[in-house]
């Protein structure tokens, strides 16, 4: 147990103190930066699709999910199920694409870690996951003297980051009931240059730099439900919804203005002078964010340990969503909604003589919409995606591998389209850390 305990703790201190740019995206300019996907790979690896929940896997969408089910201890030799330890990243390859060049980005980001454990009926769990990500770098070009120059440059990094506790219990043999708390931190960074020139067409030696900092933090809450009961001898039903109500976030915020100098050769920018902004004046030094109500449900069926299907509706009312310290022209936030079908496949989990008959095969679709609407137009993405669980070690421990192809935005009035093919991977690691004696 203290060998296990000390990994967990080891690999808490490790990703905590991990920085990263998590995504690549020009769309995480908007707002406080792009959402990033709460869950699993696991559940990426189905679309999205997050209502289904077993005793060897995490599920950091639904805190119902965290309860026991006396249905699952069968392949535990009816005793207590196992401490789940759940680590896992992605690596991202994306082409940005507009009516004249494209471009490729990529990103490499650790996604999330969490521990969940059983306490009779309870269900404890408890992580890091990333909720938002900052990370662009923008051109805006203008034609002076025939020649197509950049005018402003724009620039990002952060995002917004999430410890969460999770409480789950088991009311009757096949529902639980679950509640989640947030504690959400982080910073975002913007900076913009604005590019002065000559009466012939030359940039200025000096050029103007505007930086905005914000840090964030606050709680928020989410309540799960889940209800699996069995139709028959062999399918059984899977019902599971979730509600995140609007909450606050508090926002310190600075703002410089810089006179720069920038290297041709480096691109380096070396700062000639600085002036803070005066942000108290304006009631802007201190400002609250509101992070949307959340809505989820979703309906499944299958056959325990063999094959499942379903599909989840989530809404989200980012209309109420509110900006950053700077008004940004064009931009507006409308309801966000995602639609998910997904499902797996296990030819013969108990199989010992056949390895690929005990791997998971999984594959789903997601549409949804972000919410973002730039110049009247909607910020849709589409993705499709495949994974396997294949099994290591003891207690049915697994590596997930998950594959997604999809898209996002498009290249109407002047925006970017997203063609991304995202790659994960991450350990599920099943443990018994209190065994009960047999012998004395």
């Amino acid at each position: 147990m203290l060998k296990n305990l000390g990994f967990c703790l080891a690999m808490l201190i490790a990703c905590s103190s991990f920085a990263q740019q998590g995504t690549s995206s020009p769309y995480s300019f908007f707002g406080i930066g792009s959402l990033k996907f709460k869950g699993t790979v696991e559940n990426r690896s189905m679309g999205g699709l997050s209502i289904f929940s077993d005793s060897i896997h995490v599920n950091l969408r639904n805190p119902a999910s965290f309860a026991g089910n006396n249905l699952q201890l069968a392949p535990f030799n009816n005793e207590s199920r196992p401490v789940t330890f759940a680590l896992g990243g992605e690596y991202n390859s994306n082409n940005l694409k507009t009516d004249n060049n494209s471009d490729d980005a990529s990103t490499t980001t650790f996604d999330y870690m969490a521990l969940s454990f059983p306490v009779g009926k309870f269900g404890v769990g408890f992580g890091l996951i990333p909720y938002t990500a900052v990370g662009y770098k923008l051109n805006s070009e203008e034609v002076i003297n025939d020649e197509t120059v950049v005018t402003e440059r724009y620039s990002g990094s952060g995002g917004l980051n999430r410890s969460f506790l999770s409480l789950g219990y088991q009311l009757s043999e096949n529902f639980s009931v679950g509640i989640e708390s947030n504690y959400n931190f982080g910073n975002i960074n913007n900076s913009s240059i604005d590019f002065v020139f000559d009466d012939e067409g030359d940039p200025l030696q000096y050029q103007s730099r505007e930086t905005n900092s914000s840090q964030l933090r606050g709680f928020d809450f989410n309540f799960g439900l889940r209800y699996t009961p069995m139709i028959n001898d062999k399918l059984q039903l899977t019902a599971a919804a979730t509600y995140s109500p609007e909450s606050k976030i508090n926002s310190d915020n600075e703002r410089t203005f810089a006179t720069i100098v920038i290297n041709e050769t480096t691109g380096q920018e070396l700062e000639v002078n600085e002036i803070d902004a005066d942000l108290q004046s304006q009631n802007l030094k201190e400002t609250k964010l509101t992070l949307p109500a959340k809505t989820s449900f979703g309906l499944g069926i299958g056959k325990p340990r063999k094959w499942f299907i379903g599909a989840e509706y989530t809404f989200l009312q980012t209309s109420s969503f509110s900006n950053r310290i700077f008004d940004i022209e064009n931009t507006t936030f409308e309801n966000a909604s995602t639609f998910a079908l997904g499902g797996f496949y296990i030819p013969q989990y108990t199989s010992f003589n056949r390895y690929l008959k005990r791997v998971v095969y999984r594959a789903g679709a997601r549409f949804e919409n972000t919410g973002l609407k730039i110049n009247n137009e909607s910020i849709n993405e589409f993705g499709i995606s495949f994974g396997v669980g294949l099994p290591v070690g003891r207690l049915f421990s697994n590596v997930n591998l998950g594959f997604e192809l999809g898209r996002r935005g498009t290249t109407s009035q002047g925006l970017v389209q997203e063609n991304f093919v995202t790659f994960q991977l991450s350990l599920s690691l099943n443990d018994r850390w209190f065994v009960k004696r047999k012998f004395n």
